[in-house]
């Protein structure tokens, strides 16, 4: 692997985790001697981070994380949902109907994954992203996948602030058996209902009030 797509690779995946945080400064001596690697292939992965929106430019700062701002939650939801639905569609039509059956039930017994506070939450993501794959494989169209992975680059980062809620996560887990068990019937109008309905009540998560005044909410960039 060359060093700037190294470099890329680690500065991509600790903004999404959360480890740099939005307003973050990306300062090339220091992310140089962090990552191992010359300024020339840092400077190249800070260009491909500021061209997806993951990092941007300020003056004065250099580069920085970039905010999740409430317009930015709700422009990527505007775009995420036509292609969502086509993916369920297509996937209802060509998948395994045992395939999804059997993520059905693994996500009606998700509960104690999501009340686990030794890891568990890693694992119920894990699933989230194998039924992902599985819609992907069965819908088999390149095109769409293409045009799906920015936005589920955001989106991942969006979805790690469901975390402070295990309540949306209990329910997020009752919509993604929906999903499933509508994907395992074949019936592609109840799938995309059932896409609809968590799309929805995961953008209206993130844009609502907090549950409490504990819950972490800073529209800046914890939309």
């Amino acid at each position: 692997m060359r060093a700037s797509d190294r470099a890329y690779a680690l500065l991509r995946s600790d903004i999404v985790e959360w480890r740099l945080a939005p307003g973050d400064v990306l300062a090339e001596v220091e992310q140089s001697a962090r990552l191992g690697v010359s300024r020339t292939p840092l400077r190249e992965a800070l260009s491909r981070l500021v061209a997806e929106g993951l990092a941007a430019p300020q003056a004065g700062r250099g580069v920085v994380v970039s905010a999740i701002s409430l317009e930015a939650v709700t422009d990527l939801f505007e775009v995420r949902v036509p292609l969502e639905c086509a993916a369920v569609r297509l996937a209802a039509a060509r998948g395994d109907s045992g395939v999804f059956a059997a993520l059905a039930g693994e996500f009606a017994r998700a509960g104690h994954l999501i009340e686990d506070d030794g890891g568990g939450q890693e694992a119920y993501y894990a699933l989230v992203a194998r039924l992902d794959q599985c819609i992907d494989d069965a819908a088999g169209n390149h095109y769409l996948l293409q045009a799906q992975k920015p936005i589920r680059t955001h989106l991942a980062r969006v979805r790690r602030l469901a975390r402070d809620n295990p309540a949306r996560l209990l329910a997020s887990a009752r919509e993604h058996e929906q999903i499933a068990r509508a994907l395992a019937s074949g019936n592609a109008d109840l799938t995309e209902a059932s896409m609809r309905v968590h799309l929805h009540h995961s953008l209206q998560h993130l844009l609502g009030p907090p549950a409490d005044s504990d819950s972490p909410r800073a529209p800046d960039h914890r939309s």
